[in-house]
């Protein structure tokens, strides 16, 4: 799987848990802390964060509960 398919596989279950309203790429770089060229360029493929195929690697390796309270940790930082 490439990076941009992780990011587009989030963005659309993100637009999903939000009843199925659009979210603007914009809008999802603005709450990221990102330009939205920046993340244009992420969910292109154009641009690869080096961190995020790991991070999804490692979240992968954990059950569904687990990477739950991962998540949830994380959030909070």
């Amino acid at each position: 799987m490439k990076i941009n398919d992780l990011f587009n596989i989030l963005h659309n279950s993100l637009e999903s848990q939000n009843n199925g309203k659009k979210i603007s790429l914009q809008d999802m770089a603005n709450s990221l802390g990102i330009s939205m060229r920046t993340y244009q360029d992420w969910k292109l493929g154009r641009a690869k964060p080096q961190a995020a195929s790991i991070v999804m690697k490692m979240l992968g390796e954990l059950d569904d509960d687990e990477i739950i309270r991962a998540v949830r940790k994380i959030n909070k930082l």
